[in-house]
C-alpha cells in the first residue's frame, strides 16, 4: 500500500485501486509514478498473470491533474517535455505489462483516465460508467492516447471519440468497442475477476505474454513486416515449454490444460 495507490495480491492475480478519491483519483504526478513503478514491475516472474485496476470513490479516473497543468502554464518547453514523458511512461508500462490487464471501471472515466482504462487488455465497464476523451474540450490534445486507441477502434468512431468527444454511456461504449463487458454495479469486481480467471484457465500465460507484445510490436507496420513478424513468433512459439504442454495435453485428453493449475 501506498499513498495514492492500493495494491492486494490474491494468488496468481493483483487488484490495484487509484486511491484519491477526493479528486476523482486524477493522475497527479505522485499517483502516476506509483502507478509506473506497478506495472513495471515484472509481476509473471512472481507468479502473478493478471492486473485489476479499478478507483476508489464514486469515479474511476478524471484523467490528467487539471491543477497541475494549470500550474506549469508558465513552465519552460522542457518541463512541459518532462511532464508529458511522465505520461507517456504510465501508457507505455500498462501495454507492455506482460502480465493479462483489466480495467473495473465505474462512474467517471475521462481523458487520460479513459486512455489509462482502454491501455489495458480487457475493460469491465459498470452500468453506470460514462466515457470520454474531452482533450479538445479545453484545447488539448489526446496525442498518447491516439498512439495506442487504434488497438480497440478505428474508422468513424476513433475519430468521433476524438475530434467531437460526447460522453459514452458504457452500452454504446460497448457496442464500438471500447469495453469488453457491462455488468451491475454490485458486481463489477466480481465479474471482472471471473473474466481474468477464464482468461487465465484457457490460456498459457507465456501464450498470453506473446500475443500482447506481437499485437503492440505489429502496430504500423506494413504487411509484409507484419508477416515477417509473426513468422517469427510462429517459429518461436512452437519451441516453448507450454506449446509442447499443450499440444502433448490436447493429443492425450482431446481437452486443452487448464494453464492455472
Amino acid at each position: 500500500m501506498s499513498e495514492h495507490l492500493l495494491v492486494e495480491r490474491r494468488d496468481d492475480l493483483v487488484f490495484v485501486t487509484l486511491n484519491d478519491p477526493e479528486r476523482a483519483n486524477a493522475l497527479s504526478p505522485a499517483l502516476a509514478d506509483e502507478l509506473i513503478a506497478t506495472y513495471r514491475r515484472e509481476w509473471r516472474a512472481e507468479g502473478a498473470r493478471a492486473i485489476l485496476l479499478a478507483g476508489a470513490g464514486k469515479n474511476f479516473c478524471a484523467g490528467a491533474d487539471l491543477e497541475n497543468l494549470a500550474k506549469l502554464a508558465d513552465a519552460s518547453p522542457l518541463d512541459h517535455r518532462l511532464d508529458s514523458q511522465r505520461l507517456r511512461d504510465l501508457f507505455d508500462a500498462v501495454l507492455r505489462q506482460e502480465a493479462l490487464t483489466l480495467a473495473l471501471v465505474h462512474g467517471a472515466c475521462v481523458a487520460g483516465g479513459c486512455g489509462l482504462a482502454t491501455a489495458c487488455d480487457f475493460v469491465v465497464a459498470a452500468e453506470d460508467a460514462r466515457f470520454l476523451y474531452s482533450e479538445v474540450r479545453i484545447g488539448f490534445v489526446a496525442a498518447l492516447v491516439a498512439t495506442f486507441l487504434p488497438l480497440r477502434v478505428r474508422g468513424s468512431h476513433l475519430r468521433e471519440l476524438l475530434l467531437d468527444p460526447e460522453i459514452l454511456p458504457a452500452p454504446r461504449a460497448l457496442e464500438i468497442g471500447l469495453v469488453n463487458r457491462v455488468v451491475p454495479r454490485g458486481e463489477l469486481e466480481t465479474a471482472g475477476e471471473a473474466l481474468a480467471v477464464a482468461i487465465l484457465t484457457n490460456g498459457s500465460s507465456e501464450s498470453l505474454a506473446a500475443t500482447k507484445r506481437l499485437l503492440l510490436a505489429t502496430l504500423g507496420l506494413r504487411l509484409d513486416e507484419r508477416l515477417d513478424l509473426a513468422t517469427e513468433v510462429n517459429a518461436a512459439a512452437r519451441q516453448t515449454a507450454d506449446c509442447k504442454r499443450g499440444v502433448a495435453h490436447f493429443l492425450a485428453h482431446k481437452q486443452t490444460p487448464d494453464w492455472r493449475q
